[in-house]
């Protein structure tokens, strides 16, 4: 009856575009932080922008000399990060992943409630949605759940049942697609099967537990791989494997 998606690696491949914005602020500020593609993969084990920065500052920067506004600086280069990328994906430089807009349409078309379950601010999920799926994008889903909707961020599984919450649904009624380890452990604690496409950063991850792990949800004339579980023959993600999925 509901499909829940999370935003960041799921929809699209955002997460270097999320990168690029932080060291951005970073410069802007002053600061000689520098976040590599290596780093910020080891970083996202953090969920949540401020929190990850604080990570950053306690296990790889013991040297830096924390201000006494250490709270205020962190928001602000959250917040100008923030309109940095925003302003990238509202320019259209971020498009959804493969299979993600036939799936959603094909699901509004069945009658299925959609929602989203994201660590990431509602800033970013409107931008995102509106600049790569529709000029109204964000109005295709019923509930958005954002990290500051919640108490804690994934692993935990707040995000879930507060938009489970919304919908006035359990578990047993919805999918959830994720594309981290983070993602997957949330989801599944709530008590929701989950399909997992793996993302440029979260290759690696452990994926235990997923209900089905593809690379991609896969298109017609571009099928996806399996890399765990039964697609039962399909070569890309619809309805009818969700079905299967979901009744496993």
């Amino acid at each position: 009856r509901a499909l829940l998606f999370d935003v960041d690696g799921t929809l699209a491949e955002t997460e270097e575009v999320h990168r690029v914005s932080f060291n951005h602020a970073f410069a802007a500020a002053g600061l000689d932080w520098v976040w590599s593609v290596d780093l910020y993969r080891a970083l996202l084990a953090v969920t949540g922008g401020k929190e990850r920065m604080r990570y950053y500052l306690d296990t790889y920067r013991p040297d830096y000399v924390r201000p006494a506004n250490l709270d205020e600086l962190i928001a602000g280069l959250h917040q100008a990060k923030t309109r940095i990328y925003t302003e990238t994906v509202a320019s259209g430089g971020v498009p959804l992943r493969p299979g993600v807009r036939r799936l959603l349409e094909q699901a509004r078309g069945a009658g299925l409630r959609l929602a989203i379950a994201t660590t990431t601010t509602p800033d970013n999920v409107t931008a995102l949605l509106n600049a790569s799926l529709a000029p109204e994008g964000e109005a295709w889903f019923e509930v958005i759940a954002a990290g500051s909707s919640v108490p804690k961020k994934k692993p935990a599984p707040d995000v879930y049942y507060y938009a489970m919450e919304q919908l006035g649904l359990g578990p047993e009624a919805c999918l959830a697609f994720e594309d981290s380890e983070n993602g997957l452990i949330a989801a599944r604690a709530a008590g929701l099967k989950t399909l997992v496409t793996v993302s440029d950063f979260t290759q690696g991850h452990d994926f235990s537990g997923a209900a089905l792990l593809l690379d991609q949800l896969g298109e017609p004339d571009a099928p996806f791989h399996v890399l765990a579980g039964d697609a039962g023959g399909a070569c890309y993600v619809d309805i009818d494997l969700l079905k299967r999925v979901h009744a496993r």
